[in-house]
């Protein structure tokens, strides 16, 4: 077993499906164990930028519609995390940094600003959970 799994089990357990009761595990977890605010960014761009960033949609938009939505290439404040809404991924509460608007959005999308931030591995460990159980 990779280091990886060992330590997404010990979260959640053998059955480590992606459903709403193993996040509710996972979700019990990551609140025993983060220090909020912690400092995230986008781990990828976001659903409802792909088509800007990969489908040559216009620019112009896209940079207006940054203004209201939340970026990938933006700086947030993770502020809590709450029970699943949508595919079993959890819900983030953020703040983004530049003009203190609050969003919500997968937990999944996010990662910390540093890879050296102690918070690095646990936040990567619940990804990959989400990505491939």
């Amino acid at each position: 077993m990779e280091d990886w799994e060992a330590r997404i089990h010990a979260v959640v357990g053998e059955d480590s499906d992606r459903c709403d009761e193993t996040a509710l595990r996972y979700l019990t977890y990551l609140k025993s164990v983060l220090k909020f605010p912690i400092r995230v960014t986008g781990r990828e761009d976001f659903p409802w930028e792909e088509a800007y960033v990969f489908g040559g949609w216009s620019r112009k938009e896209y940079a207006k519609l940054k203004n209201t939505n939340p970026s990938y290439t933006d700086i947030f404040e993770l502020l809590d995390i709450g029970p699943p809404e949508d595919h079993s991924d959890l819900t983030a509460t953020i703040r983004r940094v530049s003009d203190k608007r609050k969003f919500k959005i997968g937990l999944y999308w996010l990662a910390t600003e540093s890879e050296v931030s102690p918070e690095f591995q646990i936040l990567d460990d619940y990804a990959t959970w989400h990505a491939n159980y």
